[in-house]
């Protein structure tokens, strides 16, 4: 069988690799096998049983009540079909068809019912030996197939079907599709379009360490022993204590990527388009050729094929030549011509065939590259007819040639989504018009800018100006007509998209039928921000005021409202935690809204319901809004809060509100928990029945017998102490809550939670996880009971309850602010604050409760998530690596990036400041980059488009070159005067003073960005220049050059650069070589693909391996058929999976899975992104397992390459990587090499771990491993006696490390005793001394691997088929028995307990 992998077609967008009889043309239309058969193999589930672990950080904690809903063994509720039988719809077997194509041999191919007969042309025009066709039809029997038929509905195609290949005659449109697709085949092994960014290429460098695909090589490899060909030198910028940054191995030469020219020439020729009396001959075009013999031809492209003619380029005489080589396809036609095309053309398509489908295949977004080499700008028709038709935005493959977008991405919303293949189906789709969506949005806001689109207004100024391109509306970030002037001005107007952009995400994923958003997309390029969005219909015949049926367009002075709206947005109220309230109109009317008085309402003309200006979804930041009259709380106050902020638009992030919720929901249940075990116990005692021992035992011994997991709260020393105050231990960690519990008008009554109440508050002021509040219901059994029965009162709607139990629920409603009286619902009214809007007096308690609720909000963010942020740093579950990660773990704690000066003063003021010192520095690189960009914002406004290279070069040498006086080149003057006077009329938006860009003085721009930071962060940088800098905070400016590049979309020659010299600066106009936009739009989710993904976590979490795998698999399907092949998603799944195969003893399929993660990680986040660095390491680790030491070696290289360029040497992940390379090194017995690398390791370990941590311990026993190697027993005692006496401190005599530890002790000592006996004998008796050979050990792999398993947190732990199945018996009785209530055990739960530093996510 010919598998399908080895020729996915780049335009198929959901191939999966994984699975080799799958693949799908863009309709999710293939339901397709989905896992069960795949599963088989692909987790080769053997020996899986002799192993199991569990991942420690990965475990994602809301997966809850996700998990029940998807687990195909519990019930799920009626609306929702179980998963597992859904699955079982998708499955259909696939089957194998015969193909017979013109001159080549039959062959086999894999089909599955679901494709349709345009997949298997898509395959037929990969494949190496048909790749050359491209008209032709597929017949059966004699019958022509419809390229759109699935090929179930295809009578009589069955298994061993012969399906013939029969070329069809050309039409214009399948001559033009022949030669782009010719050209494509040509350029397939060409990296210019990755490095120019465009059609979704992007750059791969893996190939180039695992020389080709590791699979094959793995198995060729084996048979002799490695050690003795492998060099294991690194370069020398890559070994520890090296200061040399190098830019160029960034990207290291491929050298298949030196083309092998097939053509000289391939273009249109002048003669175009045929004259009437030769189209009545049938041609078509015309096309001239140079070929590598330097031949010039010309082609007509007639209805049979190609041929050539005798035209010249003066002279046109379109009749045939003799002979004319008549072929169907120009690639027969060539291969007769020029004998060094047919050479090296078949020489192309097996290498291109040989690379990885991971390589080829387009990505979902476009991803740039921050440098590339100088690549050869070569002449190119079909890149010139793209750029010609793009500028008239219309699409070559589409029927009408425009698209409308808002058409596409209302009716994908539309689809059915009843059960999976639906909802498939459905999210598919919605993931396939948003990426395209965004590619065209992107293209025309840079047509835009670059001046190529006309105004719809082209008499206003030009920064009033708006666009439309394609169906897309464009509009430019400016305050036109003074609409944000009461905001913040142009301030507002350029924070205000991303807010509806966070908006319109928001509203999309709570998904409501019948509400539709626009798509939006927010670029940043050369300075100008962006939005573009798709069209209401009849929006533009009509006049605003009579277009918006509900909301407000001055901001609250007029408003209406529309009941079906209201019915509309109360569906995602509750989600999105927004207040339904009243508002007063003009009139003094009370007008009721549930949404942000900005929210506009519009009906379009097809009759849909759209919202639009969600720019105010979420709550305002008190912390960034000062206000009149309003105090904050003294959490907030103590951080010097509420500050000035540029605009008026600071809003909390949707992550801070679900935290500020849940964290209330916690406290909540509490509260309501412990007054009902009072009254309980009350009632017992008057009842005279004994109390329950378990529930209501006196405060102080329930806490000290029936909960060893106390520990979760590490605030509460004992309870009865702190039980007399209660809200002592809250204050201490400042939970916002306590302080509203202690707040005069809403205190609960306090003699009612005395005691027990203590450890809740603990866990709520420390702002753990919901996961700890778990832990610790089990520890006190009677509170889990309780609990239940909050709930209980909870769900109901508070009628028949009896009055006591309503009364704890109305105080628990109380205390936390809940806007009902009878559950737990805390909404926000996000108008609170806004100027201009007014509410009713009648609403007066309400508007003073939502205040205090937004005041506890941004208390929440002071108090609770910047500390649990630090903490996470602190204990490395949160490890930032760059920019880019350290803005995502801020906003994945809802953070704003506006808080980051407050994050850094938060860490210079914590105790353990020396361990934290690469968050700083990260920190504080992030902030002045950030600076940088708002600067180099504006300043690129103001330069014509001729002098943008400079300009460019320009900044950088301000910004990085210790240069003292860069000077900027001008432009010869010539050219701009006489241009100048000519482009007066229609400039650029913005265009100022043309030169006043070239005055800037690196002292003045770092002045410039230390007042940026003190205005907008309100951090004091002391600095006033780059080498300042530098010194003062330990950077590295190609660190720096990587950040404000990837920041501003500028792309840079890859060469040395010389920051430092004095006399010369680093930059020049040549080495700018392109400005990219930086994009922002919305990413549709896979949703049933990501329960999946969740639930088989948890499984892995709970150590069922083979059950964790299936579901991941499943999840990997899923994913496949929604996003396509490629998405950051199926990364993460990638990775899993190969870590579960590395786990359960299958270190082939490891290998292949996590080649494809770093395959997909280098293509979709970039080459040197975080992630990619830890899949590198991952993959080494498989490579070492299944024997392939050199390989194993260049990845770890490349691994600390990378991470030295992206965040430098000093880094707790560095000591990791520099384990790994240690350890590797000693396997192959380079010694010297290796104790450079493990010391580093042990130095890196000690700063960020403290040096009585058990990872030094361990640092500490891999050096004198080396040492004993090396014979040097004296150095390696030494470093042992440390690691012994760190386990000996730690962990007690007892401990199997402590006495492992002593052992090697005792072992070393005897070995340097008989190495002194030995010496002393030699200096005794001279050259005739008897002397006892030593034993000298290298290490087996087999030790190298234990311990490579061991510091990258995977242990093994050995079991037989036997022990899985009792302790899986065992794992459930437990699980039966604590649903009932009864479990007397509770540190259960997890029967596999393995430290996993590296989190799957």
């Amino acid at each position: 069988m010919v598998s399908k992998t080895d020729d996915i077609p780049a335009s198929v967008p959901n191939c999966n690799p994984a699975d080799l009889a799958d693949e799908a043309g863009d309709g999710a239309q293939d339901g397709k096998e989905t896992s069960k058969t795949c599963v088989k193999d692909s987790c080769g589930c053997g020996p899986s049983a002799d192993t199991a672990m569990v991942n420690g950080d990965g475990a994602h904690e809301h997966t809850g009540e996700a998990d029940s809903k998807r687990d195909g063994s519990s019930e799920t509720d009626g609306g929702e079909d179980s998963n597992e039988q859904e699955v079982i719809v998708i499955q259909d077997t696939g089957f194998t068809v015969k193909i017979q194509a013109p001159g080549t041999e039959p062959f086999d191919l894999q089909v599955s019912p679901q494709e349709m007969v345009q997949e298997i042309h898509q395959v037929l025009m990969d494949r190496e030996d048909t790749c050359h066709r491209t008209c032709f039809s597929l017949q059966l029997d004699g019958n022509v197939l419809d390229n759109f038929a699935e090929l179930k509905s295809i009578e009589g195609l069955q298994e061993g079907s012969l399906l013939k290949v029969v070329e069809e005659p050309y039409t214009v449109r399948e001559a033009r599709i022949h030669v782009r697709h010719i050209r494509d085949l040509l350029k397939s092994l060409d990296p210019s379009d990755a490095y120019n960014g465009v059609d979704c290429n992007s750059l791969s460098f893996l190939s180039i360490f695992t020389d080709g695909d590791l699979g094959d090589s793995g198995k060729r490899k084996k048979k002799g022993n490695e050690l003795e060909q492998i060099d294991c030198t690194p370069p020398e910028h890559i070994l520890p204590g090296s200061k040399d940054r190098p830019l160029v191995p960034l990207q290291p030469q491929n050298k298949d990527w030196k083309p092998m020219q097939c053509l000289k020439v391939l273009t249109m020729s002048g003669w175009n388009p045929p004259p009437g009396n030769r189209k009545m001959h049938g041609d078509l075009m015309y096309l001239c050729m140079v070929t590598v013999e330097e031949r010039h031809v010309s082609v007509t492209a007639s209805t049979r094929g190609f041929y050539l003619n005798q035209s010249t380029t003066y002279n046109f005489n379109p009749k045939p030549s003799n002979p004319s080589f008549l072929s169907h396809s120009l690639v027969e036609l060539l291969s007769q011509i020029s004998p060094a095309f047919k050479k090296n053309f078949t020489a192309m398509q097996k290498k291109r065939v040989q690379r990885h489908p991971f390589e080829r295949i387009a990505t979902p977004f476009q991803v740039y590259s921050w440098t590339a080499p100088q690549v050869d700008h070569a002449m190119d028709c079909v890149r010139a007819e793209d750029a010609y038709t793009s500028r008239l935005g219309y699409e070559e493959h589409i029927p009408g040639q425009t698209r409308d977008w808002n058409e596409e991405l209302q009716t994908t919303r539309e689809l059915p989504r009843k059960n999976l293949p639906e909802r498939l189906l459905r999210e598919r789709a919605i993931f396939k018009v948003h990426s395209d969506f965004a590619a065209a949005a992107t293209r025309g806001a840079m047509a835009v800018i670059d001046g190529n689109v006309m105004a719809i207004n082209p008499g206003e100024e030009t920064r009033m100006q708006m666009f439309i391109w394609n169906n897309i509306f464009f509009s430019l970030g400016f305050d036109v007509r003074d609409h944000y002037r009461e905001l913040g001005g142009d301030a507002a107007a350029h924070a205000a998209p991303t807010n509806d952009l966070n908006g319109v995400r928001a509203y999309g994923a709570v998904d409501v039928e019948g509400l539709y958003t626009l798509g939006t997309v927010v670029v940043d390029y050369r300075g100008y921000r962006v939005t573009a969005q798709s069209i209401i219909p009849g929006i533009l015949e009509r006049e605003q005021e009579q277009s918006v049926i509900y909301g407000s367009i001055d901001f609250g002075k007029t408003v209406v409202t529309h009941s079906k709206y209201l019915e509309l947005l109360e569906k995602t109220s509750r989600q999105l935690k927004v207040h339904r309230h009243n508002v007063l109109n003009e009139k003094n009317e009370a007008v009721e809204l549930c949404s942000s008085v900005e929210c506009k309402g519009i009906i379009g003309n097809d009759g849909r319901h759209y919202i639009l200006d969600l720019l105010r979804t979420f709550p305002p930041d008190l912390n960034f809004l000062p206000v009149d009259g309003e105090e904050l709380s003294p959490e907030s106050q103590r951080q010097g809060f509420p500050r000035p902020h540029p605009h008026r638009l600071a809003c909390l992030r949707q992550e801070l509100i679900e935290a500020f919720v849940e964290h209330r929901y916690l406290l909540f249940m509490k509260m309501a928990a412990l007054q009902l075990m009072q009254q309980k116990a009350n009632r017992d005692a008057k009842a005279g029945v004994p109390a329950i021992t378990e529930t209501a035992q006196a405060p102080s011994e329930s806490n000290a017998d029936t909960t060893p997991t106390q520990t979760a709260a590490p605030e509460s020393p004992s309870a009865t102490e702190a039980s007399a105050d209660s809200t002592g231990p809250m204050e201490s960690s400042a939970s916002a809550a306590s302080q509203a519990a202690a707040a005069g008008d809403k205190s609960p009554p306090k003699p009612t939670m005395n005691g027990v109440l203590e450890p809740a508050a603990a866990v709520n002021g420390e702002c753990k996880s919901p996961l700890e509040g778990k832990e610790l219901e089990e520890s006190i059994p009677g509170l889990a009971q309780a609990k239940e029965l909050a709930e209980t009162l909870v769900a109901e709607d508070g009628s028949c309850i009896d009055p006591k139990s309503r009364e704890v629920v109305l105080n628990a409603c109380k205390a936390v602010g809940s806007i009902s009286n009878t559950s737990f619902d805390i909404r926000f009214n996000p108008d609170i604050f806004s100027p201009g809007v007014r509410f009713p007096d009648d609403s007066a308690d309400d508007i003073h409760k939502q205040k205090q609720l937004l005041k506890d909000a941004a208390a929440f963010l002071v108090s609770c998530q910047i500390p649990s942020l630090v903490k996470d740093c602190l204990d490395h579950s949160a490890l930032p690596m760059d920019g880019a990660t350290l803005t995502e773990a801020l906003r994945q704690r809802g953070i704003n990036i506006r808080y980051l000066g407050t994050v850094l003063e938060f860490v210079d003021k914590t105790p353990a400041k020396a361990q934290l010192e690469h968050f700083y520095r990260i920190g504080i690189s992030e902030l002045i980059t950030r600076c940088a960009k708002h600067i180099f914002k504006t300043y690129l406004q103001g330069v014509e488009l001729s002098a943008l290279s400079a300009a460019v070069s320009h900044f950088l040498n301000c910004f990085l070159s210790s240069f003292p006086d860069a000077v900027a080149h001008l432009p010869p003057d010539e050219l701009v005067s006489r241009r100048k006077s000519r482009k007066r009329r229609n400039r650029v938006p913005g265009g100022g003073d043309n030169t006043a860009w070239a005055s800037l003085t690196p002292n003045e721009l770092w002045k410039n960005i230390a007042s940026e930071a003190k205005s907008y962060y309100h951090f004091t940088l002391q600095c006033e220049s780059v080498d300042q800098v530098v010194e003062k905070y330990g950077f590295q400016k190609t660190t720096l050059l990587r950040e404000i590049s990837v920041k501003t979309g500028i792309q840079i020659l890859m060469k040395e650069y010389n920051f430092d010299s004095r006399h010369k600066p680093a930059f020049t106009e040549e080495d700018i070589l392109n400005i990219f936009p930086v994009v922002k739009h919305v990413n549709p989710k896979a949703s049933d693909a990501f329960h999946f993904f969740q639930s088989g976590q948890a499984k892995v979490q709970q150590g069922f391996l083979k059950e964790g795998c299936e579901l991941i698999n499943e999840a990997l399907n899923l994913f496949n058929n929604v996003y396509g092949a490629m998405h950051v998603e199926i990364c993460a799944c990638l990775r899993l999976l190969a870590r579960l195969n590395y786990i359960m003893g299958d270190h082939a399929e490891a290998l292949s899975n996590q080649q494809k993660a770093v395959l997909m990680s280098e293509r979709v986040l970039g080459i040197e992104h975080p992630n990619t660095i830890q899949e590198y390491m991952h993959l080494a680790l498989y490579c070492f397992a299944n024997g392939q030491l050199s390989t194993a070696l260049k990845l770890l290289y490349r691994a600390r390459y990378l991470m030295l360029l992206v965040s430098g040497e000093d880094h707790p992940e560095m000591a990791l990587l520099d384990s790994n390379i240690g350890l590797v090194l000693h396997g192959v017995m380079e010694y010297d090499l290796s104790l450079r690398f493990l010391e580093n390791a042990l130095a890196v370990n000690t700063k960020y771990h403290g040096a009585r941590s058990l990872k030094v311990a361990l640092s500490h026993h891999l050096v004198a491993r080396v040492y004993e190697s090396k014979a040097e027993f004296r150095s390696a005692l030494q470093h042992e006696k440390e690691g012994y006496t760190i386990y000996k401190n730690q962990m007690g005599e007892a401990h199997e490390k402590t006495k492992e530890s002593s052992e090697f002790l005792k072992y070393l000592t005897q070995q340097a005793v008989s190495l002194q006996r030995t010496m002393n004998e030699i200096y005794k008796n001279g050259s005739n001394a008897s002397i006892t050979p030593l034993k000298f050990t290298a290490p087996s792999m087999a030790s190298v691997l234990e311990q490579l398993n061991i510091i990258n947190g995977i242990i093994f732990i050995p079991l037989s088929q036997k022990d899985l199945e009792n302790l899986k018996a065992e794992v459930q009785r437990r699980q039966q028995l604590q649903e009932l209530g009864k479990s007397d055990d509770p540190t259960e739960d997890r029967p596999l307990e393995l430290e996993d530093k590296i989190p799957i996510d």
